[in-house]
């Protein structure tokens, strides 16, 4: 008996200790998939939750981008254009609510996937581009500008992943954004979207079909 209580005294502070790293390497992983500045996920944590919610034939994929960020950044310095992220964050996730989910991809680019559970998604869009548009709260009222939307349902490409979502995503944003339409559904900008040109440094070379 005695020798298992010992066994046991020199395992319990392993055991605790392995119990506590565990703990830390998951909050770890969980803080590296979320954005510092937004809290959104990052690529890899939107990706993730992403695919999954993808297997629901209700998914629309949702690209949007700042317009004229640069602009604000240069005219109105570097934390304006951070809290004008941040709003855009905010209001995004409040739209996605806990059902779907968005991410920072980079920039002043962001994802979301939703589930469409009632058909009424592009109705959604255009108010979430109306709030979009609204200065962030405590910003000088001046420093303003619209988010331009692009979107794709699934069910319309269903031999699609992930990454081709997003690049019809992106050519229908990119077509809005060209258009001063505010918001663009997939299969709607073939035409201007190659005579305009991709923008340098996106991702892909797709169009919206």
């Amino acid at each position: 008996m005695s020798t298992l209580l010992t066994a046991l005294a020199v395992a319990a502070p392993l055991a605790a200790g392995w119990s506590v790293h565990t703990v830390w390497l998951r909050r770890s992983l969980r803080t590296a998939r979320r954005d510092p500045l937004t809290g959104l996920r990052t690529r890899d944590g939107f990706t993730r939750r992403a695919t999954t919610l993808l297997k629901d034939p209700r998914a629309v994929v949702v690209l949007a981008d700042v317009d004229h960020f640069k602009a604000i950044n240069d005219t109105h310095g570097h934390a304006a254009g951070d809290a004008l992220l941040k709003a855009t964050a905010d209001r995004l996730a409040h739209y996605v609510g806990r059902d779907g989910v968005a991410g920072r991809l980079g920039g002043d680019e962001f994802a979301a996937v939703v589930i469409d559970a009632h058909g009424t998604v592009g109705d959604l869009l255009a108010v979430l581009h109306g709030v979009l548009a609204r200065p962030a709260d405590g910003m000088d009222p001046a420093v303003r500008t619209t988010v331009s939307l692009g979107w794709v349902r699934t069910s319309d490409h269903p031999g699609d992943d992930l990454s081709a979502l997003l690049r019809r995503a992106d050519e229908a944003m990119y077509t809005a954004k060209q258009a001063r339409a505010g918001v663009r559904r997939a299969g709607l900008g073939r035409l201007l979207a190659t005579l305009s040109g991709r923008r340098a440094g996106r991702r892909g070379t797709g169009v919206a079909a």
